[in-house]
C-alpha cells in the first residue's frame, strides 16, 4: 500500500468515526470524491479491498484503520 493511500484512508476513517461514533462503517468509495479524479489510487484501494481483504461492502472503520496502521 502506498503512503498516499494510507494516510488518506487512516484520516477518512478518523473523520467518520470523529462524526458519527466508533461504530461507523464505510466502503473504499468514502475514501474519494464523487468523481474519479485519481484512478490510480481508485483502483489501488479497490485491489486491497476486494481481492486482498474480501471485505464485504461496507466494514467497521475502526476495523479498517487498525488494519491499515499495521500494514
Amino acid at each position: 500500500m502506498t503512503p498516499e493511500l494510507k494516510n488518506k484512508i487512516i484520516a477518512v476513517c478518523d473523520q467518520k468515526i470523529a462524526q458519527k461514533g466508533d461504530n461507523v462503517g464505510l466502503s473504499f468509495y468514502a475514501f474519494f470524491a464523487n468523481k474519479n479524479d485519481n484512478p490510480v489510487l481508485l483502483m489501488e484501494a479497490a485491489t486491497w479491498w476486494i481481492a486482498t481483504h474480501q471485505f464485504d461492502h461496507f466494514e467497521k472503520a475502526a476495523k479498517i484503520k487498525a488494519l491499515v496502521q499495521t500494514e
